[in-house]
Order: structure tokens, then C-alpha cells, then sequence
């Protein structure tokens, strides 16, 4: 009954705003509390609800708590921190006879309940922009599940369910691509699912740096579908210098192998006018009267005298043999 109360009442200010339309509805208040949302055990914390000068009153209510009462103070103050205060809040104001709609809720939570879990990071202590950062919060108690926060910004990161791992409960977190606006001290906290506002102490601090890249822009995977021509300069002035080296190379080596021809052609060429030189030498030598033997051929033909007249020799002529 206490949940469905305060409920109605944003409903019913909503619709009632709805039918004075044209009139002209009252703007949203904002909700905060000081110093923060994340309030340690037995810690003071303050709720301001923020409506325009024109506000006459205000509610403040906490959803499943007692009906709200009008006040004039816009200021909710609790000075202990207890577990029944925490959960999600509401305000709205009133101006006249018209009640503004309610405001965004307020997550109020009360850390330092259990103990701390311990919080890792499955990379580098610095990270570039445009990187992926990946977390792990563990512990050895059975919590169901578990926070990432940055601090002194009540944002979830994550929260995720933890999973029994190496007889310890974990969750793992993933973040990126990251930007030097996300660097900071992060903790991690451990909560149950019977009380979600109730959370743990925090893990020790554990720091994210993020290393821009030398041209102030991230890397080539988070550029985006669209490159400008600056980006492409150094490919442009690459592939052409790439290009004249290789055919300097093969001119090179064509110019080698050439030499390298013509200088085995030149080798073979110098040994046949050598060994011809060496046959013309060897020729003359050859022919020296001492080494010459002469040999005497008589030719022998019949006269015109009678059978048994001798034969008388005509001619005599020398053949030469020259010895190999």
C-alpha cells in the first residue's frame, strides 16, 4: 500500500497537468543530494529539490515510503544514514493550485555494509584513446552481483551479475572505446539482490590513464567510414617512393648480371687467340730442314729399244714427310 501511493500521486500530478495544457504546464524539478548519493553508514546526506522562485511548497517522498506531506522547505536532511532510508526518491513542487510534474528519481545508497571486493584490470595500467578497457571485480563472498563506479561521479558503469569462478564470485566489465574524459580513479562494489541499495565497502582505488594519440585522434578502427585527405598523405608519399626503389633495384641487378656476361664472354675470347697463337708457332718449327727426311722416287719407264735393253731412269722427284 505504501509503494502504490506515492506512485498514484506522480500519476495523478501528470494527468492533472496533462488537462491544464493549455494553461501551460510547470516545468520538471531536479533532484539532488549532497555531498553525494553514495552515502557511507551512519553519514549525514541532504536532498534538495530544485523548482523555480515561484514555488509555494514542495514534496519530497522516498517510492514505497508513507505518503508524502507539503512542506514549504525544499531541503530533506538526514543527519544518520540508516538502511531503511535508502532507495529511490521524488519531488515535485507546487505553484497555485497546480502541482509540477515529479521530478527524475534519485538513487540513494548506502555503502560500507559488507566487505570490500577487489577490482582488476585485464590490461595496461595506460591505455590509448580508442582502446577497450576490460575489468574484474571478485570476491569470496557469494555477492549477486556487482558496480563499477567511477568516483566523484555517481554513474553505474556496469552492473553486472557475478559468476562463480576458481572457488570466487567475479564479474567481468568491458568499456570502450574509451576517451580521455573517462580517465579517473574507478571502485567496485559488491550488492545481493535482496537489498540492491545496500552495497558493499568499496575496493581500492584503482587509476585509468588514457594516452591520446600523437595526432589527437583515436585509432584507425574508431576513425570512422570517412578519412580526410591529411590522413591518406603519408600512403600517398609511401607507394611511389616504394615503386621507384624496387625498379632501381631490378636496373641494378639487370646491369650485374650483364657484366657479368660480357666479362665470362671476354675470358673464353682471350683463350682462342691464344691457343691459335700457340698452333702458328708450333707450324714453323715444325718445318726446320733437320727435322725434314726426304725421300727419293725414281720413276722407271721402257725405251723404245728392245725388251732387254735396261730400263733407264727419266726423272727423279723428292717427296717431303714431315714428321707429326
Amino acid at each position: 500500500m505504501s509503494l502504490v501511493l506515492p506512485t498514484l500521486l506522480c500519476l495523478e500530478l501528470i494527468l492533472g497537468q496533462s488537462t491544464q495544457a493549455q494553461k501551460g504546464a510547470l516545468p520538471q524539478p531536479n533532484i539532488t543530494a549532497q555531498p553525494r548519493s553514495m552515502v557511507v553508514n551512519k553519514k549525514y546526506v541532504t536532498i534538495q529539490c530544485w523548482g523555480p522562485a515561484k514555488a509555494e511548497a514542495y514534496k519530497i517522498f522516498k517510492e514505497g515510503g508513507p505518503e508524502p506531506r507539503e512542506a514549504e522547505m525544499s531541503t530533506l536532511y538526514i543527519k544518520e544514514m540508516k538502511p531503511d532510508q535508502t532507495g529511490l526518491y521524488r519531488c515535485s513542487y507546487r505553484s497555485g493550485k497546480l502541482w509540477s510534474p515529479c521530478s527524475a528519481s534519485l538513487t540513494l545508497v548506502m555503502t560500507g555494509t559488507y566487505a570490500k571486493p577487489s577490482l582488476s584490470r585485464m590490461s595496461g595500467t595506460v591505455v590509448a584513446s580508442g582502446d577497450e578497457v576490460i575489468w574484474k571485480c571478485f570476491s569470496k563472498l557469494k555477492y549477486d552481483r556487482f558496480i563499477l563506479i567511477k568516483e566523484d561521479e555517481f554513474q553505474t558503469i556496469q552492473n553486472e551479475s557475478s559468476t562463480c569462478q576458481d572457488n570466487q564470485h567475479q564479474a567481468i566489465f568491458h568499456r570502450g572505446p574509451v576517451t580521455h574524459t573517462q580517465a579517473g580513479t574507478y571502485r567496485c562494489y559488491g550488492a545481493f539482490n535482496n537489498n540492491p541499495y545496500l552495497w558493499s565497502h568499496p575496493s581500492n582505488p584503482l587509476e585509468l590513464e588514457v594516452k591520446e594519440c600523437p595526432d589527437g585522434s583515436t585509432r584507425l578502427r574508431d576513425s570512422g567510414p570517412t578519412q580526410g585527405p591529411s590522413q591518406n598523405l603519408p600512403l600517398l608519399i609511401g607507394m611511389p617512393v616504394a615503386i621507384l626503389l624496387c625498379l632501381f633495384l631490378l636496373v641494378l641487378l639487370f646491369l650485374c648480371i650483364c657484366h657479368r656476361k660480357a666479362k665470362n664472354k671476354a675470358t673464353k675470347t682471350g683463350r682462342q687467340p691464344q691457343a691459335a697463337e700457340s698452333r702458328n708457332r708450333q707450324a714453323p718449327e715444325a718445318r726446320d730442314p733437320q727435322d725434314v727426311t726426304y725421300l727419293q722416287v725414281a720413276f722407271n719407264g721402257p725405251n723404245q729399244g728392245t725388251f732387254s735393253t735396261p730400263r733407264q731412269t727419266h726423272t727423279s722427284e723428292y717427296a717431303t714427310i714431315v714428321p707429326k
